[in-house]
């Protein structure tokens, strides 16, 4: 992807939603799954992380082979809840571009939303020149996500390991026309997270 910008949010969506990533145990993973909601085992009460970037969550997950990450999950979130997101958004780590000094940066952290951006990957799970989203949802913005965002639920374990198969098998062009179709994702992103 020559020319993709440094920081810029890559996604699948449609006109009303976008598609996040998250790892979990079976424990959550099944019946959030089977609900197109999460219920059992989610805890409200701790800081969550969704990533835009299937690929980075790959990486994440090791590709749904981590204790506790053994299936991944893609969640069809609405736009305004995720636009909500990023507008209630603090950076995870001091930038002086962006802040005045860290005093401010400390305050702006009482935001409900963490955003960080990480190295994208490509299918070998290497890092690229330009990043991905990650954002942490916590307070109102766990309980916003969880009663009014999300859309559905859907286990796409078997697929990353069809994905991660054909890598192994040295199928790239095959690999690759399964991923899910990301693109540039049509939101101004805020000055606190750019």
């Amino acid at each position: 992807m020559t020319g993709t910008p440094a920081r810029q949010i890559r996604a699948h969506y449609d006109e009303d939603s976008i598609t996040v990533y998250q790892a979990y145990s079976p424990v959550i993973a099944g019946p959030a799954a089977a609900a197109g909601r999460f219920s059992t085992g989610f805890k409200r009460d701790r800081m969550t992380w969704i990533k835009p970037s299937f690929l980075w969550m790959m990486y994440r997950s090791g590709w749904a082979a981590k204790p506790g990450q053994e299936h991944v999950l893609a969640i069809r979130i609405r736009r305004d809840g995720f636009a909500w997101a990023l507008a209630n958004s603090a950076l995870s780590s001091y930038e002086p571009d962006v802040h005045a000094d860290r005093a401010q940066w400390k305050r702006s952290l009482r935001a409900p939303v963490r955003v960080q951006w990480d190295p994208e990957r490509d299918l070998h799970l290497r890092p690229l020149p330009y990043r991905a989203i990650q954002i942490g949802l916590s307070g109102e913005a766990v309980h916003r996500y969880v009663d009014e965002w999300t859309l559905g639920i859907e286990d796409v374990t078997a697929a990353c390991r069809e994905i991660r198969a054909l890598i192994g098998a040295g199928d790239l062009a095959g690999a690759a026309a399964r991923l899910p179709a990301e693109r540039p994702y049509p939101l101004e992103v805020p000055s606190v997270a750019p």
